[in-house]
């Protein structure tokens, strides 16, 4: 016990006592890009397996989560769920010109790296197990690829935020 009242607990042991199994399930599923199964989500999400397959059931059904087919059944995030999230999230929080804007932005930085690399993609470079080339250029080089498609996938995402945002916007203007 402290001073100032009861004991002090985990960020686990409060987690657990702030939120429901689905909640906890759900703040897992958000986290984990791999197929796992109930019984795994169980584990992290510290419930019943029963609990979790639930929860789990509860968001496929929602679209948030995908289910395998597979014995056992495994469960991961929906990455579409997610994508169009964002693009909600952008189209709300900024406008159309400030989208825009962030899309020059980055279709500047595309093409910097078709000129660096000299393709047109970044699935186009080519890698190799190049005995001269040192640790840290093929470091650089995985880190620039990683960026560049990150790019690629920032770009379709912030388009699909301008649709919304002007349609939104119009919704806005003919009520």
């Amino acid at each position: 016990m402290t001073e100032d009242g009861p004991p002090a607990s985990t960020a686990r042991e409060q987690w657990h006592a702030d939120r429901t199994t689905f909640q906890r399930v759900y703040d897992i599923l958000v986290g984990t890009y791999d197929p796992a199964s109930a019984q795994q989500f169980a584990e992290w999400a510290d419930c019943s397996e029963n609990g979790a397959r639930q929860a789990l059931e509860q968001l496929t059904e929602m679209g948030i989560a995908k289910r395998t087919d597979s014995r056992p059944a495994t469960y991961q995030r929906n990455p579409s769920y997610f994508r169009w999230k964002r693009v909600e999230q952008l189209a709300h929080e900024h406008s159309p010109s400030d989208l825009r804007a962030r899309i020059d932005d980055l279709i500047e930085e595309d093409q910097a790296f078709q000129v660096e690399y000299g393709v047109p993609d970044p699935d186009a470079v080519v890698t190799s197990d190049d005995a001269g080339e040192d640790h840290e250029s093929l470091d650089e080089r995985w880190d620039d690829l990683t960026k560049w498609r990150t790019i690629r996938r920032d770009i379709t995402v912030l388009k699909r935020a301008v649709q919304r945002a002007e349609s939104t916007t119009d919704d806005r203007a003919q009520a």
